[in-house]
């Protein structure tokens, strides 16, 4: 399973607002099969198959488009670990799990 940041940045939208184009970026996701994701304030983590991610990547990159923009820079990060499955959740629990806490254990 992969986990994906992606970042959409549309450009030539005559507005410095963004949250319209990035509500259509999701749009397209809610209408994904067989991926999580989570909306971050700089960006959108996807969980899942790799090859179902790449393909809801490009139609997202597409959506600024259809909304208007004359230009669109996405940038894409991605962790594929292939010896165990990793998900958004079990990342952020092995690094909590790590910080003491004062009066607890870590």
């Amino acid at each position: 399973m992969a986990l994906v940041e992606i970042t959409v940045i549309p450009l030539g939208t005559g507005s410095t607002s963004l949250s319209d184009y990035v509500a259509g970026c999701l749009k397209v996701l809610e209408q994904s099969e067989g991926v999580k994701y989570q909306l971050t304030p700089m960006g959108t983590v996807i969980e899942g198959d790799l090859p179902i991610i790449m393909g809801i990547i490009a139609n997202m990159h597409e959506q600024p488009f259809l909304a208007g923009a004359s230009r669109v820079s996405t940038t894409i990060r991605i962790d594929d670990r292939r010896d165990k499955e990793g998900t958004m959740e079990s990342k952020v629990l092995a690094v909590q799990n790590k910080i003491i806490r004062p009066g607890g254990t870590d």
